[in-house]
């Protein structure tokens, strides 16, 4: 009875011990890691900056990998083979494509995205600049109309 006492003693000791390290950690990580917006804005500036301009070619990345995601899913071949993709560790997002081995590509081309999102901030600079035209010249013809000097 006594070694039969002696084991439970042991399994209630080591169950509660092990359970008490498992929560310390799980309390330590709950409190201790930083959420995305503490973590962002602990950034210097100039990398806070390059986050928020990188954050919509990172969104445009991610929906391309889904589309790529769910066309493979369609098919019956292995996981390994998802299609165009090159690894990150053959290029990098911002070299040139024509060192890429045949057959391979980018997910999103850096350049053209952020050259496609100059092109677009431009179009709607220009639109609102028109607007602003047609608004000055109709404030001018109304004010034309009420004011005579001669």
């Amino acid at each position: 009875m006594a070694a039969a006492n002696s084991s439970y003693l042991l399994w209630k000791k080591s169950l509660i011990y092990g359970g008490g390290i498992i929560g310390t950690g799980v309390l330590l990580y709950k409190f201790t890691t930083p959420t995305e917006e503490q973590l962002i804005a602990r950034l210097s500036p100039e990398l806070r900056q390059e986050y928020e301009q990188n954050k919509s070619l990172r969104r445009k990345e991610q929906e391309e990998l889904m589309k790529i995601v769910r066309e493979t899913s369609k098919s019956n071949d292995p996981i390994w083979k998802t299609g165009p993709l090159t690894p990150s560790w053959e290029s990098s997002a911002t070299g040139p494509t024509d060192r890429l081995p045949k057959g391979k590509e980018l997910l999103v081309a850096k350049q053209a995205f952020e050259k496609s999102q100059a092109e677009e901030k431009q179009k709607e600079e220009l639109r609102l600049l028109k607007k602003q035209v047609e608004e000055t010249s109709q404030l001018e013809s109304s004010k034309g109309s009420k004011w005579k000097f001669w």
